[in-house]
């Protein structure tokens, strides 16, 4: 196997591991981090993205999305011989991930058996308003920016000098991703949640589905195809207005 697959594979479970985690602790009944709010949650994805992508980065190039490998393979970024394991590892990393806050928090979803739609807002998104085109659309606006920006962030003409020697904005590492993840949280979440990415989205409703949570719901599935296509839309879109624009 691919020691890339592995790190998308790790990279992604951290990814989903905190990101769901964060929404675990500020939902879920008798959770220390209850009533923490958006700011909190905007926030702790930002640094679960970052936690990701400085584990695989240096192997894998921490793609930890299959919007964002899509749309590296159609800009010409990424080769589309690895596209297919990268997915797979993604999604059975983002399933891992689920698996784990739920084994972590598992007290606490018993305390919350009551609130089934509390429960499911841990594992994955549904809308605040459902109107699923629309929705549909605020998540291929919001992964078009995502995989555009990242594009933009690696692009020669952003650089800057470091001792007297050119440097990309991509050289900081970790770090742009974590606020460009933060800003559109912050300014894009309030419509679907943001999934912006089918592994942190259809792989822990999976596991919603399968889990034996007392007092659980139906898992959505109804909604379920919005933060898949629109995501990998999302990512087509941006490749090609990259390819356009730059």
């Amino acid at each position: 196997m691919d020691k890339a697959y592995i790190f998308e594979f790790i990279g992604t479970l951290v990814l989903v591991l905190l990101g769901d985690g964060v929404c675990a602790a500020t939902s879920l009944n008798k959770s220390k981090a209850k009533g923490g709010g958006w700011v909190v949650i905007a926030l702790a994805w930002g640094f679960a993205v970052m936690m990701g992508v400085l584990i695989a980065g240096p192997v894998s190039g921490a793609h930890l999305n299959p919007a964002v490998t899509l749309g590296l393979a159609i800009a010409g970024k990424f080769a589309w011989s690895s596209v297919c394991g990268y997915i797979v590892a993604q999604m059975l990393g983002g399933f891992v991930g689920a698996l784990l806050v739920y084994a972590f928090y598992k007290d606490h979803y018993k305390a919350t058996a009551d609130e089934p739609d509390t429960m499911l807002g841990t594992f994955c998104t549904m809308p605040a308003i459902w109107n699923p085109w629309r929705n549909f659309l605020s998540e291929l606006i919001a992964t078009c920016l995502l995989v555009f920006v990242i594009l933009a962030i690696g692009f020669e003409g952003n650089a800057f000098q470091v001792g007297g020697a050119a440097a990309s904005t991509g050289a900081l590492g970790a770090w742009p991703v974590t606020c460009l993840i933060m800003s559109l949280g912050m300014s894009l979440g309030g419509t679907t949640g943001y999934a912006m990415n089918p592994a942190r989205d259809l792989s822990p409703r999976c596991a919603h589905a399968i889990l034996p949570i007392q007092g659980k719901r139906d898992s959505g599935w109804n909604y379920s195809w919005v933060p898949v296509a629109g995501p990998m839309a999302g990512g087509c879109l941006a490749a090609l207005l990259f390819l356009l624009v730059f």
